[in-house]
This record gives C-alpha cells, sequence and structure tokens, in this order.
C-alpha cells in the first residue's frame, strides 16, 4: 500500500511515524509546500492533562517538551497595574520549529519519505492508494474535494475578534495574560515563554479598536511572509511596559480572524480515497492551546485504524472518525465560550475589578468546584474577595432592584404549564414577570435565550427597549437556550442596559443540587449574572 501524505506539520509527519511503524510494508510519503527548516508561527503549547494519548502512542512529544520546551504551572492575568496568579495549571510549550525538526528526524527513521517544497494536488498523486490531508486549514486536498461535489459537511464559523502572532525576546515565567487599554480601545495578550529566549505573543482586540488605531492598512493580498510592521510598532510601544522596551519579533504577522471549522465526514472515497486530519477538518480557538494536539490525536486514531484493517479503507476510514470525532466535538465544545470571552474581553475589563476579571476568565470553560480543585488559593481569594465587598458569601447576598428585594442571589422560578417562566420566588415578596409594567408594584421581563449567537442580536434590540421604557423592569429573568447564549444575554443586560439578570437554570440541571449550587456560586461570583433561579 503506497500512502501520501500532503502537509508536513506536526499531524502529517506524526501519522507517517505510527504508520511506517504499525505496518513497515506500507510506503508513506511526506510532501510539504514550504522548505524543511520554514515554519509560520512560533510555539505551540500543550496541557499535561491532555498528552496521555499522545505520549503512549510515541514519547516524542514528551521527550521534546522534557529536552526543549518550557514548563509551568501557574497561569497570570496582568491588568489595571496588578497581577493575578491561579495555580494547578500544568503546561508546557516548546518552539514550532525544535519540535518540526524532531518530528522529520523521528519520520525518516521510522522509514518515510519527505519531499519538501513540494505542494501536490489530487491530480499529482495519481499512484497512491491513499491520500492524507493534513495540509492546515487552507487545506488545498479539502477544497479540491469539495469544488469537485464532495459532501463533507463543513461549517465555518468567523470570530469577531481580531488577532495577530507575534514572538518576543521577552521571557515570560508562563502563561500570561496581559491587559492594556490604549488610546484606540481594548488589547490582550496570550504569552508563554517557548525557549530560554523566545516567548509567543499573541494579540487580540476588537474591531473598532483595531481599525481606531490605524492598524488596517496593511495589503493582506500580499504573499505569505511579509509581515505588519505597523502594527509591530504600534504594540511594541502600547505593551513596552509590560515588556520591559523588548521588541516584537515577526513571523508572517499579520492579523486575521480566527474560523472555527467543523466537519461532519472526514473521509471520501470518491473519487479516491482522501483522509483528513488535524486544522485540514477542525480547528478550536488558540485560547484552548489544543491545535496540535489534536491534530497528534488524529494521526494516532488513523494509523491505529489503518494498521488494524490492512488494505480495507472501506472499513478503516469510518473507524477513524469513530475513534477520533467524539474528542474533537468536545474540545470544540469548550472552545467556543473561551472564543467568546475573547470577543468580549473589552467590556470586562471595563466592569470587573482584577480579581473577578480573572476569576470571570478562568471559569469560562469550567465551574467554581473544578476550579477549586487546581487552584484552592485562587478561588479561596475570589470568594475572600466577594464577600469583603458584599459581606456575605455570593449566595447569602442581599439583592434589591426598584422597590423588589430578595435575602439571597439564588431564587425559584414559577413557571407555566407550557414551561415559560412566570413568577420569580424566594425574594421578600414574588416578582411577576410580564409583558409590561404592573400596575401594583414591582415587575420582572422573562427573556428566552436564543439557541445560537446568530439570534443574540435580536434578544439584544429587545433589552434596549426594556432599558429605554419609562418603567424599567426590576430584572430580566433570561431562560432557555444554552449556558452560553444565557450568559451572553445576561451579560448584555447588567454590563450594557443596566438591568439587573436572573440566569434561570434548566430542571435538569437544578435537580441536581451539587451541580446547581456549583453553577450557581460560578455565576455569581464571576458576574455573570445578579441572580441564579431554578425552574420550577
Amino acid at each position: 500500500m503506497r500512502i501520501a501524505v500532503a502537509g508536513g506539520g506536526p499531524g502529517g509527519l506524526f501519522f507517517a511515524t505510527l504508520m511506517r511503524r504499525a505496518d513497515p510494508s506500507v510506503s508513506v510519503t511526506v510532501f510539504e509546500r514550504n522548505r524543511a527548516d520554514d515554519t509560520f508561527g512560533f510555539g505551540v503549547v500543550f496541557s499535561d492533562r491532555t498528552l496521555d494519548a499522545i505520549n503512549a502512542a510515541d514519547p516524542v512529544l514528551r521527550d521534546a517538551l522534557a529536552l526543549h520546551g518550557r514548563h509551568w504551572d501557574d497561569i497570570e492575568v496582568r491588568l489595571k497595574g496588578e497581577r493575578i496568579r491561579c495555580g494547578g495549571n500544568g503546561m508546557a510549550a516548546i518552539s514550532r520549529k525544535t519540535l518540526l525538526g524532531l518530528l522529520q528526524d523521528r519520520a525518516r527513521e521510522a522509514g518515510a519519505e519527505l519531499r519538501f517544497s513540494s505542494e501536490v494536488t489530487l491530480a499529482d498523486l495519481d499512484g497512491y492508494d491513499l491520500v492524507v490531508a493534513a495540509d492546515g486549514t487552507g487545506s488545498r486536498i479539502r477544497e479540491e474535494l469539495v469544488s469537485g461535489g464532495a459532501d463533507l459537511g463543513v461549517t465555518v464559523e468567523t470570530a469577531a475578534a481580531k488577532f495577530i502572532w507575534f514572538g518576543t525576546d521577552y521571557l515570560f515565567d508562563g502563561l500570561t495574560f496581559v491587559h492594556e487599554r490604549g488610546p484606540d480601545g481594548n488589547f490582550a495578550v496570550h504569552g508563554y515563554p517557548i525557549s530560554d529566549e523566545v516567548s509567543t505573543f499573541i494579540v487580540e482586540t476588537d474591531e473598532a479598536s483595531w481599525r481606531r488605531a490605524g492598524l488596517d492598512e496593511f495589503d493582506a493580498t500580499q504573499p505569505p511572509g511579509a509581515s505588519d510592521l505597523v502594527s509591530k510598532k504600534y504594540l511594541e510601544q502600547l505593551f513596552a511596559g509590560q515588556i520591559g522596551g523588548h521588541q516584537l519579533l515577526v513571523n508572517n504577522s499579520r492579523w486575521g480572524n480566527f474560523r472555527t471549522r467543523r466537519t461532519r465526514r472526514w473521509h471520501v472515497l470518491d473519487p479516491r480515497p482522501a483522509v483528513f486530519l488535524g486544522d485540514a477538518v477542525h480547528t478550536a480557538h488558540f485560547s484552548v492551546g489544543s491545535g496540535t494536539k489534536m491534530a497528534m490525536e488524529d494521526a494516532t486514531a488513523l494509523a491505529d485504524a489503518l494498521a488494524a484493517r490492512p488494505g480495507q479503507l472501506a472499513a478503516a476510514l469510518p473507524a477513524y472518525e469513530a475513534a477520533a470525532q467524539p474528542s474533537v466535538r468536545k474540545i470544540q465544545d469548550s472552545a467556543r465560550p473561551s472564543l467568546a470571552w475573547w470577543e468580549h474581553f473589552g467590556q470586562y475589563y471595563e466592569r470587573f475589578e482584577p480579581w473577578q476579571f480573572g476569576y470571570h476568565f478562568l471559569t469560562r470553560s469550567i465551574s467554581d468546584g473544578r476550579l477549586a480543585r487546581r487552584a484552592p488559593a485562587f478561588v479561596g481569594a475570589s470568594h475572600e474577595s466577594w464577600t469583603a465587598a458584599h459581606g456575605a458569601e455570593p449566595a447569602r447576598t442581599p439583592f434589591a432592584s426598584r422597590g423588589w428585594t430578595s435575602p439571597g442571589r439564588v431564587v425559584t422560578v414559577a413557571a407555566s404549564a407550557d414551561g415559560q417562566p412566570v413568577r420569580v420566588d424566594g425574594g421578600d415578596t414574588p416578582l411577576p414577570l410580564v409583558a409590561g409594567p404592573a400596575a401594583d408594584g414591582p415587575w420582572g421581563a422573562a427573556v428566552t435565550a436564543p439557541a445560537d449567537e446568530p439570534g443574540l442580536p435580536e434578544v439584544y434590540a429587545r433589552l434596549a427597549g426594556l432599558a429605554a421604557a419609562a418603567d424599567p423592569p426590576a430584572l430580566v429573568a433570561v431562560h432557555g437556550g444554552t449556558r452560553l447564549t444565557r450568559s451572553l444575554v445576561c451579560e448584555r443586560a447588567r454590563m450594557r442596559n443596566g438591568i439587573p439578570a436572573l440566569a434561570v437554570t434548566p430542571p435538569d440541571t437544578a435537580r441536581d443540587e451539587a451541580a446547581f449550587a456549583d453553577l450557581a456560586v460560578t455565576t455569581l461570583l464571576s458576574g455573570r449574572a445578579d441572580l441564579v433561579g431554578r425552574l420550577t
């Protein structure tokens, strides 16, 4: 059997090694459009908890991180002159160029043939029994098949935030998030060390700030390689105090919008057998640090499926999908709240004290209880900060708005026969949830969160109308949708429209007392909502 791998990144190289070792009778040739020592980007980062499957397949990554990488336990968040640290987050990073060199050596040792400066099309690979497309998010092989009528079920969501990837000769001592408000708006950095000399330095901002700063003038049609030097200079000045005046390093550094790619089907048999792995079929926002990990795990699953079914592509390729897709979906689902956080970090910067900003950030994908198991000191300090400000723990903090009061922040929400919220109980008096002002006192409005983010503008328009009313509601009870859309609607109400928000928990979650209590504390302490309700 002859296999052609299009793309010599970590996923393609790792697959070539594993496939050759699993079945030396298989010929594997890797075609990479760049030269052997070319690489775009600076470093890749991995969580200690996520590497078991890769290390079990081959210890190359474990050895590379031990010999050439940088390891840390703490995450640091910097803003408004404060530095907040959270432990229990074991991670390691390595220079992408170093990792690629080690993976190239490993593939050659296993007997794979590597051809560099070789960009290929399907027509170039006619003599091969299987094409493995590991050619990245702009996959030429994928686009050829789709344009030829292949139904892969591809969806792409484009994030609103702008990002640009640099390096710096300033050495962070671990994963560090730096937030600065400049004259043009809010900018933030994901920084982490990748060697003893260089750190990765990724900058994000909203489009309005990006345009006000004049950073939209770079000609993005230039071929790969040219970097945006105007943005480099602007950001060096903006973050000078955070990196001690050190310089930013460029490598194809230009602004973009992150695209989350989901693909239902990862292989085709017609017009010829081809299978995809890594960014060619799925992406997850870089804030969860999983792109290279996912590609290498795909490589492991694909090599296992092929080795277990020699010569049976019609059986092996679906088996690969069944093995690899669930993990990818889980990571993409957890990455979406993280990506959304980066689309809204400017309003969090303006609204929150540093301790709450840090807690909100670190609970964007996990709960108070899970975070406490990793970092008890950080979570304990966050609870203490709330208590110092409010005089009680979150759930027991009194609440008052427009004549309606509650002794605590956790309430019950009565529903009609069709499941719609109609009344808030648990306060000093019941609060009706009605369409407009109640004649006999305070009132609240029930707002349905959308099933997905494209539906948010319509809901935001309703919130604006409620805020502009002559007699605004004491609160909005936000129900339905997903946990993410409920949170975004609650935050919009309280941060943009000035209306307190009650996050209504679905009955299936509310029935589990421990899960409900954990969710309530996380929601209140992070400032995602003012109250949490159990729908009954």
